[in-house]
């Protein structure tokens, strides 16, 4: 990983961070256009599986930054996070899925400081009838989340791979892989669409 000069400006310095990032060989990440009107700055990088024909599983990272600071993060960065996967059939029907899947998120948070953790979880199920009746029943959870890292501007931006590590391994766990060993490296896996 490359070192970052610390009087580079705080967005520019998370921006490293996140970009610098080993990803799993699974995943290839994006990025994609960021929200305009919610901070001065902001990232989104989208996570798809590398196998274009498998879709049990994407996200969507977002990374928004204002100098000023904003009453409602009670900081000045704020990560905002969304995971989708396919489910079992039977799993959707766990009545506490929900409260699992909340789960993955804050055990992932456990090292990693943050304040102003809020979010939901949405599964759904569908079946398909007349015409459809082929296609088999259709289940997913959905995941939204957001959090301020908690530390001064430099300390937030010096921190940011390790959100976007949180979200990557919730994005793995939800999408029913291992978790890596601790000895396997992994390698930057990006790819750009025409």
């Amino acid at each position: 990983m490359r070192t970052v000069d610390a009087s580079i400006d705080p967005f520019t310095r998370a921006l490293a961070r996140v970009r610098d990032i080993q990803v799993r060989p699974e995943f290839v990440l994006e990025e994609g256009p960021a929200p305009q009107r919610l901070a001065p700055h902001a990232l989104a990088i989208t996570a798809e599986l590398s196998d274009l024909d498998d879709d049990r599983a994407s996200g969507r990272f977002v990374l928004l930054h204002d100098p000023d600071g904003v009453d409602e993060w009670d900081g000045n960065f704020r990560t905002v996070v969304f995971i989708r996967a396919e489910l079992e059939s039977d799993l959707a029907e766990d009545p506490m899925l929900q409260a699992v899947a909340w789960t993955w998120l804050t055990d992932a948070l456990t090292d990693v400081p943050v304040t102003h953790l809020g979010g939901t979880v949405t599964v759904t199920s569908g079946q398909s009838f007349g015409t459809m009746s082929d296609r088999p029943a259709a289940s997913t959870v959905e995941i939204r989340a957001s959090w301020t890292p908690l530390g001064d501007d430099q300390d937030a931006a010096q921190s940011m791979d390790q959100h976007l590590q949180v979200w990557l391994d919730v994005l793995a766990h939800a999408a029913g892989m291992q978790p890596l060993p601790s000895d396997v490296a992994t390698l930057p896996s990006r790819r750009s669409r025409s």
